[in-house]
Formats: C-alpha cells, sequence, structure tokens
C-alpha cells in the first residue's frame, strides 16, 4: 500500500492535486490523506507528476510524503522542514 499526505498552501494548487491522486486511483482516507494499491506504475506516474509540475509550484511549507508501507519506505517532496531521520511504522 501507499499512503500520500500532503500540505499546500495554495487552494487552486491543492484542488489540482487531490485530483490527480483521485484519478490514479487514489482513496481519500482524510482531507489531505490519500490510499493507493502499491504498484510500481502508480508509484512512478505519481513521482513523476509531482517531480516535473507540482514541487515546481510548491511555497516554503509545502510538501508531499509518499510512504511505502510495504517496504518501509518514504519519499518527500517540498521545501518544508522535517526531520530526516528513520520513520517508525506500526503494524
Amino acid at each position: 500500500m501507499l499512503v500520500v499526505s500532503y500540505d499546500i498552501s495554495d487552494d487552486k494548487l491543492r484542488t489540482k492535486f487531490a485530483k490527480t491522486l483521485v484519478k490514479q486511483g487514489g482513496i481519500r482516507l482524510q482531507y489531505s490523506v490519500f490510499e493507493f494499491n502499491n504498484s510500481k506504475r502508480i508509484l512512478d506516474n505519481l513521482k513523476v507528476r509531482i517531480e516535473n509540475y507540482y514541487s515546481k509550484k510548491f511555497g516554503g511549507g509545502d510538501n508531499v510524503f509518499i510512504f511505502e508501507t510495504d517496504g518501509n519506505k518514504a519519499i518527500k517532496y517540498g521545501n518544508a522542514i522535517h526531520r530526516d531521520k528513520d520513520l517508525i511504522y506500526f503494524e
């Protein structure tokens, strides 16, 4: 499973990003959290869209986290300050 969490301050960009996640097959768990079936194709598509379009438009506090729960990996995009320590997952 993939979990995508985001914090985007611009209303228009945030709405567009949420619609992109729905089009990619995301299921909304909370306002800014989506769940996906973990597949390499979905992950690759999300990474390309974020890197080529969204991350260029992010403001100073905007960010996107992609958590791969199967491999305990996290991918971070954006400008917000975060700790670069290991993440702990609970099952």
